[in-house]
C-alpha cells in the first residue's frame, strides 16, 4: 500500500473499504483525497456559519460530507455529520466549535499528505 494511504489508514480513514470507489486505483484515490483537502466548501462553510447563512452552510456541508465519505475520510466524517444534520433543520447555532474541529481535522490531513 502506498505509504502516505497506510498513514492515513493509521489515522483512522477506511482506505481499504473505499478504494474499490476509485477502481482500486491507489494513487487516483490519493490524488481525489489531495484535492478533497483543498475544496473550496471547507472555507465557504466557516463563512458561511459566521453570517448564519443557514442555507448556504448546509450547501457547503453537504457537499464536504458526500466527498469526505466517499474517500473514507473518518476523521473529518465525525464532525460533518454533526454539522449537516442541525443546518438540514435550519439552525446554525452552536456550530462554528464544530466547525473548527473539522477544520483541525482537515489541516492534520493536509500534514499527513505532506509528508
Amino acid at each position: 500500500m502506498n505509504p502516505k494511504l497506510q498513514l492515513l489508514e493509521q489515522w483512522g480513514c477506511d482506505i481499504k473499504g473505499s478504494l474499490p470507489r476509485f477502481l482500486n486505483d491507489e494513487e487516483f484515490m490519493l490524488e481525489c483525497i489531495t484535492e478533497v483537502s483543498k475544496d473550496p466548501a471547507f472555507d465557504a462553510l466557516e463563512s458561511h456559519l459566521l453570517q448564519n447563512e443557514v442555507r448556504q452552510a448546509f450547501d457547503a456541508a453537504h457537499t464536504l460530507k458526500g466527498i469526505i465519505s466517499n474517500t473514507g475520510l473518518n476523521p473529518l466524517y465525525r464532525y460533518i455529520v454533526t454539522i449537516v444534520e442541525p443546518l438540514r433543520g435550519g439552525s446554525a447555532a452552536g456550530l462554528l466549535p464544530r466547525c473548527e474541529e473539522l477544520q483541525t481535522a482537515r489541516q492534520k490531513l493536509i500534514s499527513l499528505l505532506k509528508r
